[in-house]
C-alpha cells in the first residue's frame, strides 16, 4: 500500500478522529517533513485535511473524484478484488486494458476504473454511456479455478454483490435481470460484461466489465434510453458518494467472489432467485439466430437459466437477450 493510502487509512480508522503528524511519522518510518508534503499533495487533489498543533491531522471531507490511494484505503488489506486499483480519467474501455494486464500476468483482483470511457460496451456489443464523473465504469480481473462453463456463476454472482450495495448504500431494492441487468422501478441501472480466456477444459482469465449509473441525470441519457436506463440518483433523489460506494461495490465483490470460488454457488443463486425479475415470467431470449420462448424456471447448478419451453422441453441457456413476456395461462 502506497504513503498516500497509508495516510488516509490512518486519518478514516483513528478512533479520535485526528492523528499526529509524530503517530504517522512513526508508523509509515518516514519524517515528519515527509508526512507534511504527502498532506499537501492529497489536499491538491481535494481533500480537505486540517491541521491542528494539538490533535494533528483531521480528515473533513474528501473531493468526489475516483482515486486509487483513496479507494485502497476504504478497503481491507485480506481483499483479492482491489488490492491492485488503477484510475484512469479517461479511456477506450476498460476491458481492453484489464485484457492487456492479463496477458502480461498481473495477479487476480487488479481493477482498472475510468472516470468516462470513449467506446464503453456492455453485452451483444452494445455501446454503454459513460459520461465523465457520473457513474462507476470499471474491469476486474480475475484468475478462477474454473471450467469455462461454469463462468456464468461469476456473473450471477456480480450481479447479487451490486444489487447488495445499492441496497447497503441506497436502501433501494434493485431486481435482477438474468443474466447481468440490474433494475430500478424496471429501468436499467447496471450491467456486468464477462469476458473470458479459456483452453478446453480450464479457465486462464476473466474480466468482468462492470457499469453502473450512479449520479447521471436524466439528460446525461440519450432521448433513445430515456425510457429504458436509469441511474441510483434518479431513483433515490439524491447524489450519491461515489468514492464510498465504489468502496461498498468492492467489498460486495469480493464477498461474493469468494462464495463462488469456495464452493457455496447454491447460497449465491438462492440470493439471486429471490430478488431475480425473470424466474416464473414468460421470457423470449434471441440466442444468435435462434429464438427460444417459455418459462424461465431456475438457475443449474453453473448458473446457467433453465427455461421451459411451450412444447415442454427444458432448455439450458447461458447467454442471449432476454425480454419479459406477460405470463400466458
Amino acid at each position: 500500500m502506497t504513503i498516500d493510502a497509508e495516510i488516509l487509512r490512518s486519518l478514516r480508522t483513528n478512533e479520535t478522529g485526528s492523528v499526529s503528524g509524530a503517530d504517522l511519522s512513526q508508523r509509515l518510518n518516514i519524517s515528519r517533513a515527509a508526512i507534511w508534503a504527502r498532506i499537501e499533495e492529497l489536499r491538491a487533489l481535494g481533500y480537505d485535511i486540517e491541521a491542528s498543533p494539538h490533535r494533528g491531522y483531521t480528515l473533513r471531507a474528501s473531493p468526489d473524484l475516483l482515486h486509487a490511494d483513496d479507494l485502497l484505503s476504504r478497503l481491507d488489506e485480506s481483499q483479492i478484488i482491489g488490492r491492485d486499483i488503477r484510475v484512469f480519467q479517461n479511456t477506450t474501455s476498460t476491458n481492453d486494458i484489464v485484457e492487456k494486464l492479463a496477458r502480461d500476468g498481473v495477479a487476480e483482483g487488479a481493477v482498472v476504473f475510468a472516470e468516462s470511457q470513449s467506446l464503453g460496451r456492455g453485452r451483444l456489443g452494445r455501446e454503454w454511456v459513460s459520461p465523465a464523473g457520473k457513474g462507476l465504469w470499471f474491469s476486474i480481473l480475475l484468475r478462477p479455478k474454473l471450467a469455462p462453463q461454469a463462468v456464468t456463476k461469476l456473473t450471477i454472482a456480480s450481479a447479487i454483490a451490486l444489487a447488495r450495495a445499492v441496497r447497503n448504500t441506497t436502501h433501494l431494492n434493485p431486481e435482477i435481470k438474468w443474466p447481468n441487468d440490474l433494475l430500478l422501478a424496471g429501468k436499467k441501472i447496471s450491467g456486468v460484461l464477462t469476458e473470458l480466456t479459456a483452453e478446453l477444459d480450464h479457465v486462464k482469465h476473466v474480466i468482468l466489465g462492470i457499469g453502473i449509473n450512479v449520479n447521471m441525470t436524466e439528460s446525461d441519457f440519450p432521448k433513445t434510453l430515456r425510457s429504458t436506463a436509469s441511474s441510483l440518483r434518479i431513483q433515490s433523489g439524491r447524489l450519491i458518494d461515489r468514492p464510498e460506494f465504489a468502496a461498498e461495490v468492492l467489498r460486495q465483490l469480493n464477498h461474493d467472489y469468494k462464495r463462488v470460488t469456495e464452493g457455496c454457488f447454491f447460497d449465491v443463486a438462492e440470493e439471486w432467485e429471490n430478488i431475480s425479475c425473470t424466474l416464473n415470467r414468460d421470457v423470449q431470449i434471441q440466442v444468435g439466430d435462434r429464438t427460444i420462448k417459455g418459462r424461465a424456471e431456475n438457475l443449474d447448478q453453473d448458473g446457467a437459466l433453465l427455461v421451459r419451453t411451450q412444447h415442454g422441453h427444458l432448455e439450458r441457456i447461458i447467454g442471449g437477450d432476454v425480454t419479459m413476456r406477460k405470463n400466458e395461462p
